[in-house]
């Protein structure tokens, strides 16, 4: 193993075990690191591949050229300068360079899209139409109501044990990201569900060898996050919403209904675990680009009315 590779073993070590990322989230690192010790490799050969202190701002600059060349999306090379400047950063703060040769590196600008969000009628058509007192139907239901209700990330539904939950309180202790620790209330609704969910599924959990897991698979084991999606957009066929959505929309449905109601954007941060206010914000254009789209169909001085009467 070379210097360079050492140095992002390291780093890939202290995402994990330090950092706590996902499994998915190191993998996209190294896939994106990768990348750049391919492009290191063309430009001074593997035999002279550099180790961080070695690389400076131009060699960094080359890369992103290189990548915007490419067919890449924008959010695309922006994620993999990231990428490189975590990377330097962190070698860095080991003591091994004084200062980051991509701090000066702007990313390139990418339109933000809003979050897309099931209106109301949408999630209600949807929690209700799950009908059936079959195991999977009622883990179904239980698993898309908390979605919903406490707008969890599918990461964060799929790592729950029954421990986490208080179905008295109402309240599911979440580990988000970055290990950050979060309390979440839940309605009646979902309490409800999920109560019925652990009674009828003890004769499952008693042959299962991860009995402790919240949501289980018909074979007893821990549900994963491929398998809440399946879940999802079949439930989203039978309830004839046609179109292919991640459990995601469900937490920035949860969201956007709860600022739509009054609820306050601080309090929306905690409950989604946000780190930063700012991301939180995105929901506050959503909501003001629903309000627009009523506004221009229902206001009678929306729309610039002709002389003959009808609306242009």
């Amino acid at each position: 193993m070379n210097h360079f590779e050492q140095a992002v073993s390291r780093f890939l070590d202290y995402l994990r075990d330090q950092k706590r990322v996902s499994p998915q989230t190191v993998r996209a690192y190294r896939t994106d690191l990768s990348q750049f010790s391919a492009y290191l490799e063309e430009q001074f050969g593997a035999e002279r591949l550099p180790g961080p202190e070695e690389i400076d701002t131009l060699t960094v600059r080359g890369f992103v050229a290189r990548l915007g060349r490419s067919s890449l999306e924008k959010s695309s090379v922006a994620r993999k300068l990231s990428a490189v400047r975590s990377f330097l950063a962190h070698a860095v703060r080991d003591g091994r360079m004084e200062s980051s040769p991509a701090e000066s590196i702007s990313s390139p600008k990418v339109p933000r899209p809003l979050p897309q969000t099931m209106t109301v009628d949408e999630i209600f058509n949807l929690l209700d139409g799950i009908e059936g007192d079959d195991l999977a139907a009622l883990r179904d239901r239980s698993i898309l109501e908390l979605l919903y209700a406490a707008g969890l990330r599918v990461s964060e539904l799929v790592a729950l044990d029954q421990d986490d939950l208080d179905l008295h309180a109402k309240m599911v202790r979440v580990l988000g990201k970055g290990g950050k620790e979060r309390m979440v209330p839940f309605g009646k609704q979902a309490e409800g569900s999920v109560r019925l969910w652990i009674e009828r599924s003890r004769t499952l959990r008693a042959r299962s060898g991860s009995a402790g897991a919240l949501f289980l698979n018909l074979k007893g084991g821990r549900l994963t996050d491929r398998s809440v999606r399946r879940i999802l957009n079949r439930r989203l066929r039978e309830a004839a919403i046609h179109a292919r959505l991640s459990p995601h929309v469900l937490r920035h449905s949860f969201a956007t209904h709860l600022l739509g109601a009054g609820a306050d954007l601080r309090a929306i941060q905690e409950l989604l675990g946000h780190s930063s206010l700012s991301t939180t914000q995105r929901y506050t254009h959503v909501s003001m680009d629903s309000l627009m789209k009523v506004y221009d169909k229902a206001h009678p001085r929306a729309h610039r009315v002709g002389k003959s009467g009808e609306k242009t």
